[in-house]
């Protein structure tokens, strides 16, 4: 019997993305796995599943999942275990961590998560992380059960450099590290008789603000930006990390992608309505009350107080909504704007249908590959 091929995929070809259609950049997804009123985190979950498939089939580069905790309307608390159910149901789509919150777990577990993935769906995983906690300072202590969360955030280049010597089993001799293991991993290609790739994920780093534009700058990374709740630092946070940028192994020059947070429909109003239902949750989280994302119809009627509505149409004001056309307009202007290499969408509504629907919108008007296209080429592969 042959052996196995582990030639490992070119990191510049995992890391830079693939445009289709008339996208001005390759276009890709960010799942928060939002949980609607009347819905179950069951639903939400299935929901990615199909969102999922239609990004495979319409050509969407990427596939994303964050990391949040006690929150009802978010089911996204364990990334590894949503992009394992989804590797189980794709084919080609490039998933990853949206990021991984790298504070709240040991660096060995990260790696041996990550490499499990690998391992499931060769050379297409991405590890994003992030050094946020993704909730608050309560929960995050519970999580990471120390109450010294300030001095957590400043560990992690020290967290981040453990968790590369983990993924490429590299720690170097006389280190308290050296003879422990991520598996899978690339200690099985070197054990007698072990045909296992030494490849691994590509690493990401996540901000919000300048720390990791300025960390993924020196270490040469691909950098992702919030921008779907940062806007107002994009511009800055992506001139300092190119300008700063030192090529790397695994980049030879800056890649960056910013998260949109972005609703497509037939009709302005329909938009208008859906995006809303998303101020209105995210309101009730800023102010302590989190919840399940409320119906169009419960934030129709919901009274705002002058605040209220400030804050609501600020919010709005960083969705990119509207019609197919409008929200295609939105897009160009903004990668305009900022010079991204790739832009991560984010739609979190009340219910899968306009979720799923604003995808597929956006993915006509930009005459992406068709699903009918995409399993013809698949049936013919």
């Amino acid at each position: 019997m042959a052996a196995p091929d582990v030639t490992a995929p070119d990191a510049q070809d995992e890391i830079r993305g693939r445009v289709a259609g008339s996208a001005p950049v390759p276009l890709s997804v960010l799942d928060l796995a939002t949980v609607g009123a009347g819905y179950t985190a069951g639903d939400a979950l299935r929901t990615g599943v199909a969102l999922a498939r239609l990004a495979e089939a319409r050509g969407f580069h990427r596939y994303w999942v964050a990391e949040h905790h006690s929150m009802p309307g978010v089911a996204s608390s364990s990334p590894a275990v949503i992009l394992a159910h989804l590797a189980a149901h794709t084919r080609t789509l490039r998933l990853g961590s949206g990021g991984v919150m790298l504070p709240n777990h040991a660096p060995l577990v990260v790696a041996e998560q990550f490499g499990t993935l690998e391992a499931l769906a060769p050379g297409r995983v991405d590890l994003g992380l992030g050094r946020a906690p993704g909730t608050d300072g309560a929960t995050a202590a519970a999580l990471r059960r120390t109450e010294r969360l300030h001095e957590g955030a400043e560990e992690f280049p020290q967290q981040l450099a453990e968790l590369i010597r983990f993924l490429d089993d590299d720690f170097p001799d006389g280190h308290p590290y050296r003879r422990i293991h991520a598996v899978p991993g690339p200690v099985q290609g070197s054990a007698p008789g072990g045909v296992q790739s030494a490849h691994r994920p590509p690493v990401w780093l996540l901000g919000s603000s300048m720390f990791s534009a300025r960390l993924a700058a020196e270490l040469g990374l691909p950098f992702a930006f919030a921008h779907h709740f940062a806007g107002q630092h994009t511009g800055p946070a992506l001139e300092l990390y190119r300008e700063a940028f030192q090529p790397s192994a695994a980049l030879s020059a800056p890649y960056a992608l910013i998260g949109v947070s972005v609703l497509a429909a037939e009709g302005a109003r329909e938009a208008r309505r859906q995006v809303t239902a998303g101020a209105l949750s995210m309101l009730r989280l800023r102010t302590g009350r989190p919840g399940l994302v409320p119906a169009p119809e419960e934030a129709e009627a919901y009274q705002f107080s002058p605040l209220e509505r400030e804050f609501a149409d600020s919010w709005i004001g960083n969705v990119v909504h509207g019609t197919p056309d409008e929200v295609c307009t939105g897009l160009d202007d903004l990668r305009k704007r900022t010079g991204a290499d790739e832009l991560m969408l984010t739609t979190n509504v009340h219910g899968p249908e306009a979720r799923l629907r604003s995808y597929e919108l956006i993915a006509d008007a930009y005459a992406m590959p068709s699903a009918a296209a995409a399993d013809a080429a698949g049936a013919g592969a």
